[in-house]
């Protein structure tokens, strides 16, 4: 035993060197600092006997897995604490015995789930504790089949997400592990620097000033959208516009609110919740089909035509001008912006609130550019309808908090958010690819919708159809494998092909790729 009290038998027979001092720049994300004589600094996980690894009993060719899997558990269980430092790939390397890749790799596999991040000079430090799952105890039913086997999907996205899994593949989350902690601290600071006591009291309901003229910019760069601060309601999300829209509308006489089929199953209970009575449109390879919605006679409908969710299909131009006429002969059209700014193969198209301002209340928001826990997202709306708006909004919080509002403001007006922009589209087009492949080697029967923007696809199984199974089994038998999936049916109102909505953005290709397998080994299941 060393004076700290941990023992000083080395991890294995085949540990090739003693530890040695490591610079800060020693590997990726970052290293641990030491001191002079090349021992660890305060805080910093190290020692010879690292979480006593044994690199024995990795699988051949798999220690890069093995290691991560180690670190995470240790991580889980508290061995490892948020705010502790790990050892530099070097040293490790050296205790392990092994290349200097299989740590850096191991590493960075933690860095893209959240779990550890760079801190410069203060090296590679635990930030985030990953969901541990629970012991559901001797006799408590699986929750695949309690989830998914019943018909009444009240809430069943928000118990979906809160049950513990091994690889979460549920769509509507970004890279949350890209979130741009510097910047936004640097932005955070300067606004502090800069704010002054009033604006720490109760501000305009509409939004910060700041914020509602950045905005502005925002839309007229990316989403071809000319549009006045005034013009703008500061909400908190997507979700709250629904709310303050659905409001509005009843308060019109509009009960009957057209909805895309397929489409979000969260906005259709948004509007279901605040009294609407929704009714369904189909989508097909050119969109929403407006002649429908004329039939259909409801007076207003809510749709995303940049990037359809879940099928992944644009409106395209004919059946956007169908659309901007039936709205000119008073249809009321309720853009929600949904996944615009992911596009893939061509620069993304334009809102159609660009082409008709007066006849078209634009929803848009940062939940999946940056996190949706800021919740933070703009509203606009016919100037006949502002005041009902900013009213609804008014009586709903007062206003959204001041503090996310000025740094979002100083990341638009500074370009950094063009930069993250541009940064996490990369990252979710390699994702992307790595489930394109994933699906084409475990999911040979798939057909694959969606593939050029957004941050998930839509699958369907043609083996499926006519039997006695359907997309809630498959995503059922995938949970409890430890894999979180959407069946396509949750997002139906009438009937169509078995699927599922994957998302990609929010886990590493090699998570991706073994969720696919497991989805792959799932439905083998139960086809055979």
């Amino acid at each position: 035993m060393d004076a700290m009290g941990r023992s000083t038998k080395p991890v294995s027979e085949g540990s090739k060197s003693p530890r040695r001092a490591a610079g800060p720049s020693d590997g990726p994300p970052s290293e641990a600092a030491t001191t002079g004589d090349g021992t660890a600094s305060p805080g910093e996980a190290g020692g010879s006997d690292f979480l006593q690894l044994d690199i024995g009993q990795a699988p051949p060719g798999g220690r890069t897995a093995w290691l991560a899997d180690r670190l995470r558990s240790a991580i889980a269980d508290g061995r490892l604490p948020v705010g502790t430092r790990l050892p530099a790939s070097r040293v490790l390397a050296d205790e392990l015995n092994v290349t200097r890749g299989v740590v850096t790799e191991a590493y960075r596999r933690l860095a893209e789930s959240g779990q550890i991040a760079g801190r410069g000079r203060l090296g590679t430090v635990v930030v985030a504790v990953p969901a541990a799952p629970r012991d559901r105890g001797r006799g408590t039913p699986e929750p695949g089949p309690v989830l998914f086997g019943s018909a009444d999907r009240e809430g069943v996205v928000d118990a979906l997400r809160a049950l513990p899994c091994r690889i979460d593949l549920s769509p509507g989350v970004p890279d949350l592990a890209a979130f741009p902690r510097t910047s936004w601290l640097r932005a955070e600071r300067a606004v502090l620097a800069d704010v002054t006591p009033a604006d720490f009291g109760y501000g305009d309901p509409r939004g910060a000033p700041a914020l509602r003229r950045a905005v502005v910019g925002w839309l007229a760069r990316n989403r071809g959208i000319r549009a006045d601060p005034d013009e703008v309601v500061v909400v908190a999300g997507v979700a709250q516009a629904l709310g303050l829209l659905g409001r509005m509308l009843l308060a019109d006489g509009i009960r009957r609110i057209a909805v895309e089929d397929p489409g979000s199953l969260g906005a259709r209970q948004q509007l279901e919740y605040h009294g609407h009575t929704v009714v369904p449109v189909p989508v097909d390879p050119k969109g929403l089909d407006v002649g429908v919605l004329r039939a259909g006679g409801a007076r207003a409908v809510l749709l995303t035509p940049a990037h359809q969710f879940p099928t992944g299909v644009v409106l395209d131009g004919e059946r956007r001008r169908e659309l901007l006429d039936w709205a000119a002969d008073g249809g009321v059209v309720i853009e929600d912006d949904y996944d615009a700014e992911h596009r893939y193969d061509r620069p993304p198209v334009p809102a159609l609130r660009s082409l008709m301002p007066e006849g078209v209340c634009y929803a848009g928001s940062v939940s999946k550019l940056l996190a949706p826990a800021l919740r933070v997202g703009w509203l606009l709306v016919p100037p006949d309808r502002l005041d009902a708006v900013v009213t609804a909004k008014r009586y709903a919080d007062l206003g959204n908090g001041i503090l996310t509002q000025l740094v979002l403001a100083r990341l638009m007006d500074s370009g950094e958010l063009e930069r993250h922009l541009r940064h996490v589209r990369l990252r979710h087009r390699r994702r992307r690819d790595a489930m394109l492949r994933a699906v084409r080697a475990h999911l040979p029967g798939a057909r694959v919708h969606g593939a050029a923007a957004g941050l998930h696809l839509m699958v369907t199984f043609d083996e499926m159809r006519g039997g006695d199974l359907g997309d809630t089994d498959l995503a059922a038998a995938a949970l409890d494998l430890g894999v979180k999936v959407h069946p396509l049916s949750w997002h139906r109102m009438s009937s169509g092909p078995p699927g599922l909505v994957l998302g990609y953005a929010a886990g590493p290709a090699h998570e991706i790729d073994e969720g696919i397998a497991l989805v792959g080994t799932a439905l083998r299941g139960l086809l055979t």
